[in-house]
């Protein structure tokens, strides 16, 4: 009946149960805001055995949370504080489609923004373990996996990568993940989108500028007629055909 039972409605019923208070109707009085059309559930949902030890444990459960709110309050202040002289830097990383501030402060973070100590965005890249080896012997390809880098900045672009994905055909990340994802796998794609994104946070944080979005539609721009054959594939194999003729110039 509660999406979040440390809100506000929560903490109040379990407050109330462990001060000894067992009234079903009298609990559920207790929902604010948006879970008070629920009270008939939440009578249902109260309705049970909470004894003695239930509410023991349930304090130290909720002491705990509070605990950690509060430790992660307090690192969350000296994380913002070390964060105040990358401000700017911040703000360019944030333009990045999937990267948000926690992401950022992670990139901000491991990297330390000096992207002179890198010669390329490739090189930071590798460097990061984002960069798929190339091993051949003899004309044959072997394995391709990643090197372990830096498993913080690594799991941070996982997440901003995850979330660009989510984009589709609206940002060039998105499309990038749609065209490689049915050739080479979902968690290769991601990869392959993690090192795009390091790529830009390198040229960013060299020139200081924000991010340049080449659009979802940028390969269909850079090869119009391997998009058309695209189209004629997935309409054929909708059981039409479709014709492309040029539009006029007004």
């Amino acid at each position: 009946m509660a999406t979040d039972i440390t809100g506000v409605s929560g903490r109040a019923m379990l407050a109330a149960l462990i001060d000894g208070e067992r009234d079903p109707q009298v609990l559920a009085e207790m929902a604010k805001a948006r879970m008070r059309p629920k009270i008939p559930h939440l009578v249902q949902a109260l309705t049970g055995n909470f004894g003695e030890h239930h509410a023991f444990l349930c304090r130290l459960h909720l002491q705990r949370i509070d605990e950690l709110t509060a430790a992660i309050a307090e690192l969350s202040a000296r994380i913002e504080e070390q964060m105040r002289p990358f401000a700017r830097q911040l703000e360019h990383l944030m333009t990045i489609p999937g990267v948000g501030q926690t992401v950022a402060e992670v990139i901000v973070a491991e990297t330390g923004t000096d992207m002179g100590r890198f010669r390329t965005g490739a090189n930071l890249a590798s460097w990061a373990g984002v960069c798929p080896g190339h091993h051949e012997s003899a004309g044959k390809r072997k394995s391709g996996k990643t090197r372990h880098g830096d498993r913080w900045l690594t799991g941070a672009l996982g997440t901003a990568a995850m979330a660009a994905a989510r984009t589709k055909d609206t940002t060039y990340l998105g499309a990038r993940y749609r065209r490689l994802a049915p050739r080479l796998g979902k968690k290769k794609a991601l990869v392959a989108i993690e090192h795009s994104i390091l790529v830009a946070v390198w040229h960013m944080l060299t020139d200081n500028v924000d991010y340049h979005d080449l659009g979802g539609d940028y390969f269909a721009r850079l090869d119009p007629e391997r998009a058309m054959r695209r189209i004629i594939r997935q309409a054929n194999s909708l059981g039409f055909t479709v014709r492309f003729d040029p539009i006029q110039a007004a």
